[in-house]
């Protein structure tokens, strides 16, 4: 007779493993026969299913030792890092764009600061610019000692304790100009007259600020005759007036008077009296008194207190 072939061989960890179940089967199998020696049924037949399934439960039940919850652990935590990074990607970079440019500007500003403050923008040069009855080298010597200042640091309040001592200046503006130079450019004061006392002829502006005291009395600067003095309502108003003059009549005039704000009269160099009244409407005036000269260049008095209606005498 032909002899059967072989059966298969399993694999070599599962015969390893049907044979250690069968070694726990068999152990158990024992164990139980000697627990129920002497007891003998009908019911003598074993189910080896039974405990088949009591190994795979015993197997199924075998608790998860300790790396084996850390490395899960560990594997969660990365993956969750993963889509964070994932997710919040586009905000970052984001971010690092904003922190970029503020640390370019604050960077920017801090050295701009630093070297408008060092001597690299020191002043070396001071020009003054507007002066007219001023000397201009004289301003500019009385601010030398801002020379060597960065102009950062430039004091006003030095600037202008050192131009006090120009009484015509009645405002001015310093312009830096980097790296060394530094401009003042000042707006003299306008004089309106000068007033007569026993120290002399004293040069006067529209405000009333001394700007000069003289023996005698300046030429073409008007003698100012107003009733209270220089901190009167009349003197205000005259001021106010002699401004409003056209600057070929203002050349021209000689004398101003006023002994209240609605009364102020002008004397030309010709003898003519312009009668003028108050401040207001003085643009107005001005016009109506260059065009009344044009058609009668002849007129001893013009009053222009109307402008509207002038009287010419």
């Amino acid at each position: 007779m032909r002899r059967p072939p072989p059966l298969p061989t399993p694999p070599a960890g599962l015969a390893e493993d049907e044979s250690a179940a069968g070694r726990r089967a068999g152990s158990r199998g024992r164990a139980r026969a000697a627990a129920g020696e002497g007891r003998r049924d009908d019911a003598d037949v074993v189910d080896l299913g039974a405990f088949a399934g009591d190994a795979g439960a015993e197997d199924a039940e075998r608790p998860t030792s300790t790396r084996d919850v850390w490395r899960a652990a560990r594997a969660r935590r990365k993956a969750l890092r993963a889509e964070i990074r994932r997710f919040t990607q586009r905000s970052r970079r984001r971010r690092i764009i904003w922190l970029s440019a503020i640390g370019a500007v604050v960077l920017l500003v801090g050295g701009t600061t630093v070297a408008a403050y060092s001597p690299l923008f020191a002043v070396e040069k001071i020009t003054v610019v507007g002066a007219t009855t001023l000397d201009a080298a004289t301003v500019e010597a009385a601010l030398a000692d801002q020379i060597g200042t960065p102009l950062a640091s430039i004091d006003s309040s030095e600037v202008k304790a050192s131009l006090l001592a120009f009484p015509l200046i009645e405002t001015y503006a310093l312009e830096a100009k980097p790296p060394h130079d530094l401009t003042v450019r000042i707006v003299e004061r306008t004089p309106v007259g000068v007033i007569r006392s026993e120290a002399g002829y004293t040069l006067v502006d529209a405000a009333g600020v001394a700007l000069a005291t003289t023996s005698d009395q300046p030429a073409g600067q008007p003698l100012l005759d107003i009733e209270g003095g220089t901190d009167s309502a009349a003197f205000e108003s005259a001021g106010l007036v002699v401004r409003s003059v056209p600057a070929d009549l203002r050349a021209t005039l000689t004398g101003v008077r006023a002994t209240s704000p609605d009364d102020v009269t002008l004397t030309l160099s010709s003898g003519l009296t312009v009668v003028w009244g108050s401040s207001e409407d003085s643009p107005m005036k001005s016009e109506a008194l260059s065009k009344t000269l044009i058609g009668r260049p002849d007129a001893s008095t013009i009053d222009v207190t109307s402008p509207h209606a002038v009287v010419v005498g």
